[in-house]
């Protein structure tokens, strides 16, 4: 069977003969194939050339295998690049610290090339099915449209599209951490499609517990709590800046169930969503008066 020649294949071994064997192997049924010495000159292959799928051994000198993973999952070019690890070492603990990184799969020598070639064959084809399934999501979700401070906002798929165009806050809400920029860029593009964890770990290339982890880290706050805070700043404006029903304003922050928004705005504002909107539009308007007798 002969593969696309346009697949490209990285493996980074520091044995010579096994790497040597791995990379003839592979260009004999149709990929091109990159090969490394050591974990450092692999990471820098990686991000020259950004191949399909990656082949890394975990015992190496100077760099092991965990790191270079760990260093490919946190360069944006590189992060959902499929990821195999080729070791000699079989333990439980290893094969869990491996998929808690974010590995894609574990092989343990001796492998043969056929055994290496469905694992292969495996993981492209399901970063193929991934890239065009989230393609076919996204476009068919509705578009936000940008214009000058505002944005028009999208529903969730399956729900009523508002009657009148809702406004957003201009301003970020997120931190600056460029490593996390990836991350925020998708909620802030998705929050109002109902997204979960699961959707924002899948987008950005990482298992959900490698994620949360991560954020949390960084943050202070998980992932689900960056989405929730999201749709709270919104859910803000659009309460005070447009006489849209709860329901309506619900559903266009991507929530299914009215009551789940109103508990969930209640929790962060002390208020359910009426009152605080009765609230803060009766604040606006004294500030209003006050300019204007100014």
């Amino acid at each position: 069977m002969m593969y696309e020649s346009s697949k490209k294949i990285l493996v980074i071994e520091d044995d010579n003969v096994t790497r040597n064997l791995y990379l003839k192997g592979l260009e004999a049924k149709g990929f091109d194939t990159i090969g490394a010495n050591n974990g450092l000159a692999g990471i820098q292959q990686a991000q020259e050339h950004i191949p399909d799928l990656v082949i890394c051994d975990i015992t190496m000198p100077d760099m092991d295998g965990y790191n270079v993973l760990t260093t490919l999952r946190q360069d944006p070019l590189t992060a959902i690049i499929p990821f195999i690890f080729l070791t000699g070492s079989s333990t439980k603990a290893d094969v869990r610290k491996a998929m808690e990184l974010g590995a894609d799969d574990y092989l343990t020598k001796p492998s043969t090339l056929d055994e290496l070639l469905r694992a292969i064959a495996i993981r492209l084809q399901k970063q193929a099915t991934l890239e065009y399934w989230w393609a076919m999501k996204f476009e068919k979700a509705p578009k936000s449209v940008f214009a000058d401070n505002s944005v028009s906002v999208g529903v969730a798929s399956g729900t009523e599209a508002p009657d009148t165009e809702m406004m957003v806050p201009p301003k970020s809400i997120f931190p600056y951490i460029p490593q996390l920029k990836e991350v925020f860029d998708f909620i802030e593009a998705h929050y109002h499609q109902g997204i979960t964890l699961c959707d924002v770990a899948l987008a950005v290339g990482y298992s959900p517990a490698y994620l949360t982890n991560r954020v949390a880290k960084q943050t202070g706050e998980t992932v689900n709590c960056w989405i929730v805070k999201r749709r709270m700043a919104g859910a803000r404006f659009l309460l005070q800046n447009n006489d849209q029903t709860v329901e309506k304003i619900a559903k266009a922050l991507g929530y299914q169930d009215v009551s789940h928004f109103s508990r969930q705005f209640r929790q962060h504002h002390g208020l359910p969503p009426q009152a605080w909107r009765k609230e803060h539009q009766l604040v606006s308007q004294k500030q209003v008066e006050l300019w204007q007798n100014c």
